[in-house]
């Protein structure tokens, strides 16, 4: 009698999950690795970073956000269980607990491998009223539906976003372009707390010319509710902002609810520990990726969590090889992110001062005023750069941008330079690409280096 294939159990469907089992279809057949993948909404293998997007009408179809659908997996010999969620690991035993969502039924899968990729849920504060009809997380593409339907029955024209990091700014903008009146209520100086307040400043003040209320500093204590139930208001210690639909923009957490209950290791955000090589520490056969983990960020060398789809397909790679008895690694990041407001493009990469500090790290800051292309050529669009480089070493710590056209990618000069450990006087001789379209003379980014090299020159200089 034959024995059975060896048995991959994948919890989550999206980028990291359903990346790991088409990476580990690649290099195993289905004789020898069965593949068994849960997923509890009703689409797989989608961009969740083109939900603010699709919502505020740049994209027509949800369809297009979707990468590969639940039957073109199952082609491939994945044996892919839509509207199933997992509700309980057993390590012990090497099995997992499912629910069908639709017929309420119930089974325990066993499982040789197993790869935790049950990704990240909306901050929801326990605020009255935070649950009511009307209020909405933006995480998954069923959450993205949900709110579109909302604005299809809303007779009303008023939203209220609460919290402006990423999702909260581009969720502002996808209202304004549906023709609503948009408030955001932010407890931060600033919008955008991933960059500097001097940075994000330049972002408050481009969301207020496209005719979005800004309302810093305020702590929202409860969502109102009308006679029927739905909200009907924010309210601050200060001031009530009536709203037809709540956003909720206030970031997201690990999904860790089946990991901390079996066990596993998690970090101070709540992330599951990994290895390099993704797997679970600890755990020979537990693999685990994408929102769910913290990840090792190379410049302060401390583990984080940070949610983006392209470190999740990396991880589904990495993994997927692993399980296919290949061999990868997920090294770490620099914490590189960009976004854009209407047509003001927003990046960062590395270290805040805020992060330096926290980490003992001392440095000089610079910020230099430039433009996209030469000053005479059409079109040329200011932008601001800044850039923070060790003390003494003079090693790049981080750069954030805040510009028009053709600044936002410039941070990927940044990312290669910390990725590489460059300090700031190699980054100005770095040869980067020259025409009056696309630069001035002096890079923009080789600008800020240059005046940082003379900021840690100065720094180290005898008083």
């Amino acid at each position: 009698m034959a024995e059975r294939p060896e048995r991959l159990v994948v919890v989550g469907g999206d980028a990291t999950g359903m990346s790991a089992a088409s990476q580990a279809r690649r290099l195993r057949k289905p004789e020898e690795l069965e593949i068994v993948a849960f997923e509890r909404g009703h689409f797989t293998s989608y961009s969740a970073c083109g939900i603010p997007y699709w919502v505020g009408g740049v994209v027509d179809e949800r369809d297009a956000l979707v990468a590969r659908t639940a039957a073109q997996h199952r082609e491939r010999d994945i044996d892919l269980r839509m509207r199933t969620e997992v509700t309980e690991l057993d390590v012990e035993k090497r099995r997992v607990r499912s629910r069908d969502l639709d017929t309420g039924t119930e089974e325990w899968t066993e499982y040789d491998k197993l790869v935790l990729a049950t990704g990240a849920t909306p901050v929801r504060p326990p605020l009255p009223g935070i649950d009511a009809p009307g209020v909405h997380g933006v995480q998954t593409l069923d959450d993205g539906q949900a709110l579109l339907d909302t604005l299809a029955r809303t007779e009303g024209r008023r939203a209220v976003v609460v919290g402006a990091g990423y999702i909260g700014v581009e969720m502002a903008e996808a209202l304004i372009q549906r023709g609503y009146e948009v408030t955001v209520v932010n407890r931060g100086s600033e919008p955008m707390s991933t960059l500097d307040p001097d940075m994000g400043c330049l972002v408050h003040d481009a969301m207020t010319g496209l005719g979005i209320e800004m309302v810093n500093g305020a702590e929202v204590t409860e969502i109102r509710t009308g006679d029927d139930g739905r909200a009907c208001a924010v309210v601050t210690p200060e001031k009530e902002y009536p709203a037809d639909v709540v956003v909720l923009g206030l970031g997201v957490r690990p999904e860790t609810t089946l990991a901390e209950a079996a066990g596993l290791p998690l970090g101070a955000s709540g992330g599951i520990l990994t290895d390099l090589a993704m797997r679970v520490r600890g755990y020979e056969d537990i693999w685990a990726g994408g929102d769910c983990v913290e990840v090792l960020d190379l410049v302060s060398g401390r583990d984080r969590h940070i949610a983006l789809g392209t470190h999740a397909n990396k991880h589904g790679q990495v993994i997927g090889s692993g399980v296919g008895g290949g061999y990868a690694t997920f090294p770490g990041v620099v914490g590189t992110a960009v976004s854009k407001v209407c047509d003001l493009e927003i990046a960062r990469t590395g270290l805040r001062e805020k992060d330096a500090r926290a980490v003992g790290l001392q440095y000089v800051a610079v910020t230099i005023e430039s433009t996209s292309r030469v000053g005479y050529f059409p079109n040329a669009a200011p932008m601001t750069v800044k850039m923070l480089a060790e003390r003494l070493s003079g090693r790049l710590l981080g750069m954030q941008i805040v510009g028009r056209e053709g600044a936002a990618k410039r941070v990927d000069i940044a990312a290669v330079a910390l990725t590489a450990k460059m300090t700031v006087e190699q980054m100005t001789a770095l040869d980067l690409g020259y025409a009056p379209p696309f630069s001035p003379v002096w890079d923009p980014v080789l600008v800020a280096a240059r005046k940082a090299v003379q900021a840690v020159r100065a720094d180290a200089a005898p008083q």
